[in-house]
């Protein structure tokens, strides 16, 4: 490989950002080519900048990093997309391997490790967190449906029953179904438990 591995660097927290971009410039084979710090900016700087290696985080404005990664894939294809997140939720992990990623690390990885994962994928290998992995295989795949998955999703805003049945233009008994069916795969009590436990893992 002839050059520098180019890098975009999406991430919304503009300390944590700067300090990824200050690691990575000590890297003598590594360039930070574009920095931005909403998911709706990933796109047009990747086309702008053409990066190896994305580094993305999953919850920022502008939508998130996930649908980011999904539709940079699409679009530049070439380009290795790489999530790091606070978030170790297996959920995501799945999500991010069905959005096209190749590596995805937690933000409390030890520094030296990301230079190395860049330089893995580079090489066309897939960088997991090992303990995440782990989880994502002993969680299973997401039981809810996507209807399931609106509306819980709408409870955790704390729209109601009515409020959530106009969103979807669905009848309440329809919503009260779909909650009640989420409940039991969840094994939780009430509509507010099983959208946390959705929530925590990434499954939202």
């Amino acid at each position: 490989m002839t050059g520098k591995i180019r890098i975009l660097l999406a991430e919304d927290q503009a300390m944590v950002r700067g300090a990824l971009t200050a690691l990575l410039r000590l890297e003598e084979d590594i360039e930070v080519v574009a920095e931005v710090s909403q998911a709706d900016q990933v796109l047009g700087a990747a086309m702008k900048s053409q990066p190896d290696v994305a580094l993305l985080d999953v919850e920022m404005p502008g939508g998130d990093g996930l649908s980011a990664a999904q539709a940079l894939h699409k679009s530049l294809p070439s380009c290795r997309i790489v999530i790091l997140t606070t978030f170790g939720r297996s959920g995501y992990l799945r999500r991010a391997m069905e959005s096209g990623a190749v590596g995805f690390l937690l933000k409390d990885a030890p520094a030296d490790q990301l230079a190395v994962a860049i330089r893995r994928v580079m090489a066309g290998e897939r960088v997991v967190d090992p303990d995440l992995a782990l989880s994502a295989l002993s969680d299973g795949d997401n039981p809810l449906t996507p209807r399931e998955r609106d509306v819980l999703r709408a409870s955790l805003d704390g729209a109601s029953i009515a409020d959530i049945a106009t969103q979807f233009y669905l009848s309440e008994g329809t919503v009260r179904n779909h909650i009640s069916m989420a409940i039991q795969k969840l094994n939780v009590q009430n509509r507010i438990e099983a959208a946390q436990r959705a929530k925590e893992k990434g499954w939202l």
